[in-house]
């Protein structure tokens, strides 16, 4: 299987390249490391256009909103998620605009296309892993991608319609085996996928952190445990209702989420369970929140055999961070 990094990037070209009309953009997206391989091999659509542009992400964001307004779809490329916050004033004020158009299915498509500097420390502007936070503030829809399944149901359903969206990739996982689980339910919007199914635990997994899931699960499994796994791609609104059918049937969930953010997904489905399965157990597994930002790992290294054995204990309810 190849990398992360070599897969998504050969799916962005492929899915970009039927965009008919679209412009394509960024910072050094047709020369140099063309954003560490994201843009490699990326060509122009049909009576499209590719372009390298300079260094003004706020200009960026408004140029996509203004073709998109004039019913041209676009994707604008961006090296890391920390520039975008230069560009929140188009994703709430601007946005809200384009919004009170009288006619949005005349709308082009906008998608800016990030990377999540998820790999510990790398400087104050390349440590923002909080993709929920920024769509959240805006009222805007984005969407985390860590596997093959996952990554072609968002850009297959995403990339090509109107409105506006982001969608973010992990650097963490650049290296990685490219994975291909079974999958076994997509929700139509993206913003919920599952690939096993079982009766004696629901695994939920937010951000990048479905690796993680797959090897709880396979580890699970190999006790004799079988895993309802989901995926939540949708950091803003997904729908909860499988999920919490899922509980209401294993009577014992495990969270984990990888978010750098006082809002985290886990939290929301965590409210949402509350009434529904009220007594049910739970263990959630995130990152410290009270290590100091320049020492706080990203990689999420979970002691699997301590979680097991925890799940096979009564009244397992609490929080494991690592």
């Amino acid at each position: 299987m190849p990398d992360y990094i070599t897969a998504v990037n050969q799916l962005i070209v492929d899915h970009a390249s039927r965009m008919a009309g679209a412009v394509l953009y960024g910072e050094n997206i047709k020369s140099g490391s063309r954003i560490s391989g994201l843009t490699k091999n990326l060509r122009a659509p049909q009576a499209g256009r590719i372009l390298n542009v300079g260094n003004c992400e706020s200009t960026h964001c408004g140029v996509g909103f203004g073709l998109m307004m004039a019913g041209v779809p676009a994707i604008l490329f961006v090296k890391q998620l920390d520039f975008m916050l230069l560009g929140i004033d188009h994703f709430v004020s601007t946005y809200n605009v384009v919004r009170s158009h009288p006619h949005l299915d005349d709308l082009g498509s906008f998608t800016i296309i990030t990377i999540v500097c998820d790999q510990g420390w790398q400087g104050p502007q390349s440590s923002f892993n909080a993709l929920g936070d920024l769509c959240s503030l805006a009222r805007v829809p984005g969407y985390s991608i860590t596997n093959a399944q996952d990554t072609r149901h968002v850009l297959e359903r995403q990339l090509p319609s109107p409105g506006f969206r982001i969608i973010a990739l992990s650097q963490r996982l650049f290296s990685t085996e490219f994975l291909e689980p079974p999958l076994v339910y997509a929700a139509h919007d993206s913003s919920v996928f599952q690939y096993t199914a079982g009766d004696d635990v629901t695994i939920a997994c937010f951000n990048f952190a479905f690796p993680q899931g797959q090897i709880l699960s396979d580890k699970l499994a190999a006790c004799g445990i079988t895993a309802d796994l989901f995926s939540i791609n949708a950091v803003v609104n997904p729908d909860w209702t499988r999920i919490v059918e899922s509980v209401a049937r294993t009577k014992r969930i495990v969270l984990i989420d990888d978010t750098k953010g006082a809002r985290t997904g886990c939290d929301e489905l965590l409210r949402s369970l509350a009434l529904p399965v009220c007594g049910h157990d739970a263990i959630v597994v995130t990152r410290p929140a009270d290590i100091p930002l320049g020492v706080c790992p990203d990689s999420l290294d979970i002691d699997y055999e301590r979680l097991i054995a925890q799940l096979g204990r009564p009244n397992i309810r609490g929080r494991v961070t690592t």
